[in-house]
């Protein structure tokens, strides 16, 4: 039988009815290396769909050993990608939604806080803070973290459309769209783990695609009004404010690299935190040179 990540077997898991009444949606290509782990930690919760593009490795029958609804996503290009098509298409029987990437992991800590979070009439969603593991060690500084609005009410989160002419070479996922939610939202404490165990090669390719992504967006301009750029609004519409000034800027994936690895104090992180932030900064200088290229095609 085959063996699967921290020795996780095909036959030593079957699921059992969850606690949480959370139903989580895990998106997957090719994620093989990575689903057990994730499903393995999400146990907990009473629902759990992956949603496939197709995966040509073990990852299918990863998360059926784990009695996982199995979904097969076929992108067409354009408006929804795979997050928004499942949440417009699946039926879903808990009356809250968590949406985990397959290198996320639930920890107990905050399974438990999930598990009280949704118990709670005041609020709509919660923002949930991703902690990175890059290279095998977590990232503590840089600026790198970030928090991600996973959690919300089901038909109170959708995502923001940045932009409705996409194709295949700029991913069947979404890239920086973000979940806007309806109503009261909160913070939750506790924080995800984000272990990715992939080669750099695999990062290097998805990570290509966004910028791919990205030069399309910002040459075209902003077409959600949900998350403009904002100095003063979320860490999304910071960041976003941030990049929108940087790309007018002459050297400004130098600039980058110094603010995350020097003022943040990126090299504390060691090798991995350095070679983390010149990879933030190499995606914006490939993002400036795509819509240089955009433009150039255009005159």
């Amino acid at each position: 039988m085959q063996k699967f990540e921290e020795g996780l077997s095909l036959s030593s898991h079957t699921m059992k009815p969850g606690c949480i009444p959370v139903s989580v949606i895990i998106p997957t290509r090719n994620e093989a290396r990575h689903l057990a782990r994730c499903l393995d930690a999400a146990r907990c919760c009473s629902e759990i769909y992956v949603v496939d593009s197709q995966s040509t490795d073990a990852t299918v029958e990863i998360a059926r050993a784990f009695d996982a609804t199995v979904e097969q996503f076929h992108y067409q290009g354009g408006w929804p990608k795979k997050r928004q098509w499942a949440l417009d298409t699946l039926r879903f029987q808990n009356e809250w939604i968590l949406l985990l990437d397959a290198d996320e992991i639930l920890t107990p800590e905050i399974a438990e806080e999930i598990e009280r979070a949704v118990r709670n009439p005041r609020f709509q969603g919660y923002r949930i803070f991703l902690r990175l593991n890059f290279l095998g060690k977590e990232l503590r500084f840089g600026d790198n973290g970030f928090w991600k609005s996973s959690l919300f009410r089901l038909g109170k989160g959708h995502f923001e459309c940045r932009l409705k002419e996409q194709d295949h070479s700029m991913a069947d996922i979404e890239v920086h769209e973000h979940v806007v939610i309806d109503g009261l939202t909160g913070k939750l404490e506790n924080s995800l783990l984000h272990e990715n165990v992939e080669s750099l090669e695999r990062y290097i390719a998805k990570h290509n695609e966004y910028s791919n992504w990205e030069s399309r967006v910002w040459l075209k301009g902003e077409m959600s009004p949900e998350l403009a750029p904002s100095l003063f609004g979320t860490q999304a519409q910071r960041r976003r404010w941030l990049k929108k000034k940087l790309l007018g800027v002459p050297g400004s994936p130098v600039l980058l690299f110094i603010y995350k690895y020097l003022l943040r104090l990126g090299f504390l992180d060691g090798v991995p935190g350095l070679l983390y932030c010149g990879f933030q900064a190499i995606q914006l200088f490939q993002t400036k040179a795509k819509i240089y290229e955009l433009r150039s095609r255009r005159e």
